[in-house]
């Protein structure tokens, strides 16, 4: 569900029309509803009721410090896979006992910011890894808590470029040489093992993968404790999909999910973490576009876009679908028509959509990419030299630029000359 629907022939972002909103900062932009972050966190939460747990949001979705405080507020900790999104997430208040740092590559530097602003938890991907940050910490005098991120060689049953559990992917340690990984870690200084993480992979439509790593967790739970490690929290990671087609059938519920948790991990007594980031923000933002020209091709027309690739990446890297809507309703009975819905970058990748079924439209109408909140404003780029577009937060009857657009000379003044031209 979100917050984006038609009344009277024209789409809203909660209480204010989109075309208002387009009329004041310009296209392209990104828009973000309040309503549909904060509903969507909270069906999260509720999910894991009755369970010692904390909903860490997947940062890397979506981070503009306003989304991250509106989250931050209702009581979400942060999970970050860089020294810049930790960053972020300080200069939004959260406090460092509440961000977990995931990712397969941190750095000295990385570890060392994180040790000295504070940090729920390092989620270690490798035993070198684990072996820097015991050097770090112990440098600093501190202590650093971490969970050790297993790889249970599940298969999410997703997109092969978002899959991070089976045994060939870059994550996480095999799950069958856990216990001696954490043997290691129990003898390194400056290091204190409080748990386990895990995460298979994004866009998961389907339960049963969570179900086979899960249950894989809780054997090893119970075989880490036997050798006396305090295995006090369990990170579950995220993952669960969105419906991106109107048409397709709705991935499984967050109370399903919380069901499921409390179904193969609950019986534990551990702490769990969970780190949703698609579900709460994907469906809580949109792309707002122009229609600049309408053209004629050789047995097809063309919806050319003054948004492009550069802007929304996800249908030029993985052939991902939006649905794309006309921020004017059509009227009823209204005959469609099939278009190549393209932006005007010079690459043919700059493609949205093939013979997408659309109401007639013309030069200077609005059109809006659906379920676009999550990876696309955080993987927009300035290729082409075309800035980055504003993101918007509508909150009832009020909206806000939360990131302004950079005029040219901004852009080319982050270039230098050298000396001998």
């Amino acid at each position: 569900m979100d917050h984006f629907l038609y009344r009277n022939g024209e789409l809203y972002a909660e209480d204010v029309p989109v075309s208002d909103i387009a009329a004041s900062v310009g296209t392209p932009f990104y828009l973000y509803s309040t309503a549909t972050l904060t509903r969507h966190f909270q069906l999260f939460d509720q999910a894991l009721d009755g369970m010692d747990h904390m909903v860490c949001y997947a940062m890397k979705a979506a981070s503009n410090q306003a989304i991250l405080k509106t989250l931050a507020d209702l009581g979400a900790g942060m999970d970050v896979v860089s020294g810049g999104e930790y960053a972020r997430a300080k200069a939004a208040g959260v406090s460092g006992d509440r961000i977990v740092f995931s990712g397969v590559g941190k750095t000295r530097a990385e570890i060392r910011q994180a040790l000295e602003g504070g940090i729920r938890q390092f989620n270690v991907e490798s035993e070198p890894e684990m072996r820097v940050i015991s050097e770090v910490a112990t440098a600093l005098g501190k202590t650093a808590p971490i969970t050790v991120r297993v790889n249970p060689d599940v298969d999410a049953k997703t997109h092969a470029k978002i899959a991070t559990g089976k045994s060939e992917n870059k994550f996480g340690i095999p799950i069958s040489k856990a216990r001696a990984v954490y043997a290691e870690a129990a003898a390194l200084p400056g290091i204190e093992v409080i748990g386990i993480d895990v995460h298979i992979g994004s866009q998961l439509t389907d339960l049963e993968p969570y179900e086979l790593a899960y249950r894989k967790v809780a054997e090893l739970t119970e075989q880490l404790r036997a050798d006396g490690h305090t295995i006090k929290r369990l990170d579950l990671g995220g993952g669960l999909g969105i419906p991106y087609a109107r048409s397709n059938e709705a991935p499984p519920l967050p109370q399903d999910y919380g069901a499921l948790i409390k179904r193969t991990v609950g019986h534990l007594g551990c702490e769990i973490e969970i780190e949703p980031g698609r579900l709460i923000a994907g469906n809580a933002g949109i792309l707002v576009s122009r229609v600049i020209y309408v053209k004629q091709g050789e047995g097809r027309q063309f919806l050319i876009l003054d948004s492009a690739m550069n802007d929304l990446i996800r249908p030029a890297m993985y052939d991902a679908y939006h649905d794309i809507v006309p921020v004017v309703e059509a009227a009823p009975g209204v005959e469609q028509q099939p278009f190549d819905i393209v932006g005007p970058v010079c690459e043919s990748g700059d493609t949205f959509a093939k013979n997408r079924m659309m109401p007639p439209l013309q030069a200077g109408d609005l059109v809006a990419f659906r379920s676009a909140g999550a990876y696309g404003a955080v993987m927009s780029s300035e290729y082409n030299t075309r800035p980055l577009v504003p993101e918007v937060l509508a909150k009832g009857d009020q909206f806000a630029v939360i990131r302004k657009r950079p005029d040219f000379d901004e852009i080319i003044n982050r270039d230098t000359i050298p000396p001998w031209l």
